[in-house]
């Protein structure tokens, strides 16, 4: 059995999951398994393209196969996630903007998606619900060591997710679907303030230096 949690380390496996689709399908299948006729009405993507992404992830042990079942005379595969990629700081570090830009946008997208249903689904109503940002300021070190404690935090929440799922499957406790959120990123530049014209404008004062003729 993988890991819940495995550190890439190679670039290629993280390009591997910088397409929209293939963060998506990791989502789906992080709760359950489906075949990729599923997947593919549950993203509203055609399965040919939808197959595409999902032999790529197989291919690199992100999904494995876990039944075939028969459906009105065709063989359907059901897949599973067998890990959930962590990317090492040191794979990202080497990673192209134009990847990154991508992988983040697909989670967040994604991560948007989720919560907006959870919310609308009073899905944060548990007493032990979290939800909570914090800006902080911090230097180099200091920021290190929160990523630090965020990886920490993962690891201890994997150990107890596997302790759970004992429990689940021996009939000792029922199942409670959840998810967890981490993120740790460097604070965004405020917006420019708008005039009362309506037009943006920021508080750098105006060049003195004459224009060329």
């Amino acid at each position: 059995m993988s890991k819940a949690i495995i550190d890439i380390d190679d670039p290629r496996l993280v390009k591997a999951l910088a397409h929209p689709i293939r963060v998506r399908v990791m989502g789906l299948l992080e709760q359950r398994s489906m075949s990729p006729k599923e997947m593919a009405r549950e993203l509203d993507v055609p399965l040919e393209r939808l197959s595409y992404h999902v032999r790529a992830l197989r291919d690199f042990g992100f999904i494995e196969l876990e039944r075939k079942s028969q459906v009105r005379g065709a063989v359907e595969h059901h897949y599973r996630a067998a890990a959930r990629p962590r990317i090492s700081a040191d794979a990202w570090q080497d990673m192209p903007d134009i990847v990154k830009e991508a992988m983040t946008g697909a989670n967040l997208g994604q991560l948007n998606d989720v919560i907006s249903r959870a919310a609308a689904q009073g899905k944060f109503s548990r007493p032990e619900s979290y939800l909570s940002r914090r800006p902080i300021l911090v230097d180099e070190e200091g920021f290190r060591q929160v990523s630090a404690i965020i990886t920490e935090a993962l690891e201890r929440i994997a150990a107890i997710e596997k302790g759970a799922g004992k429990r689940i499957r021996r009939g000792a406790a029922q199942e409670v679907p959840a998810v967890v959120v981490a993120m740790l990123f460097d604070a965004p530049e405020p917006e420019p303030k708008r005039s009362r014209t309506g037009t943006r404008r920021t508080d750098r004062p105006q060049s003195t230096k004459p224009s060329l003729p």
